[in-house]
């Protein structure tokens, strides 16, 4: 797999012009060159990227990174003092056996965290973080699906059996109602408000993904929740999200709920509408229901 200039600065956080500074001054980063002379880089310097680019924000000076050998980074990395680095250094981990599709490695990494902080703050800190690190990546088909149904799947697997170990509500109201639009199947955001809700004994239906509106609307009359909530990674067209939405904003006494990477583009079409446009947002607003 090759990766992009632009692809290393989403991942990185590290601008293009900075990264090809460091090229031009320093030894660490060695891209390809296309036919037609596009850069192109290597699962290993994308890795070696995120290492310094971690380094570098905590303080290290890119000529004595430059001058560590990869073993010596890694080890510097791990002494970083603290949380944030610590939770950073985990993400660019998962990215890396992602991208090596070591999956046994990326699974126990999540394993070892679920068990020393507990699923929530491993999906909060951790999991959530990286899916916004890569989302960029699969909404434009740059990662292989392959890697993206392997994580998924597997973060999925996680998610669903701590829902499972949760208590069933008790209340009938309010009620909420989770789904995605037809053709939108990235249920990981959606299935973490599950867990939310359910951990807080609100009651849910969780209908998934890609759920047609009529479907929808049917479900709606029938069991009149309180909320409706969709959680969108991808961007459908702009025109049949808000066909979608508009449809789902008929519903009285009824608010739509709506966060994810498309929530920070949203302007509010009806009273009923409304975007949360961050994590804590969502963690906030389901804390005070």
């Amino acid at each position: 797999m090759g990766f992009t200039i632009k692809e290393l600065e989403t991942l990185s956080g590290i601008k293009s012009h900075t990264i090809r500074i460091w090229e031009q001054r320093y030894r660490f980063l060695k891209p390809e060159r296309t036919a037609t002379n596009i850069r192109t880089y290597s699962n290993e310097e994308l890795k070696t990227l995120l290492t310094v680019a971690l380094l570098n924000k905590y303080g290290y000076k890119i000529s004595r990174i430059d001058a560590m050998a990869p073993e010596q980074r890694q080890q510097e990395v791990l002494h970083l003092p603290t949380g944030q680095a610590y939770d950073e250094a985990l993400v660019n981990s998962l990215i890396g056996t992602m991208i090596d599709m070591d999956i046994r490695g990326f699974e126990a990494l999540l394993n070892r965290q679920v068990a020393d902080r507990g699923i929530n703050d491993t999906i909060t800190s951790i999991v959530f973080h990286f899916l916004q690190k890569i989302g960029i990546l699969w909404q434009t088909g740059r990662i292989n699906p392959a890697h993206e149904h392997l994580v998924s799947n597997i973060i999925r697997q996680k998610l669903v059996a701590a829902i499972e170990e949760l208590p069933l509500a008790t209340n009938e109201q309010p009620l909420f109602l989770l789904l995605l639009p037809e053709d939108e199947h990235h249920e990981l955001g959606l299935l973490y408000v599950f867990y939310l809700l359910r951990s807080k004994g609100l009651p849910v239906l969780y209908l998934g993904a890609s759920v047609p509106l009529k479907d929808a609307q049917y479900v709606i009359r029938l069991k009149a929740p309180a909320y409706i909530y969709l959680h969108l990674t991808t961007s459908p067209s702009k025109a049949a999200l808000k066909k979608y939405l508009q449809g789902l904003c008929e519903a009285e006494h009824c608010t739509v709920l709506i966060s994810g990477n498309v929530a920070e583009t949203i302007t509010p079409s009806s009273p009923s509408l409304m975007p949360l446009r961050s994590l804590g947002d969502v963690v906030s607003y389901i804390a005070s229901v």
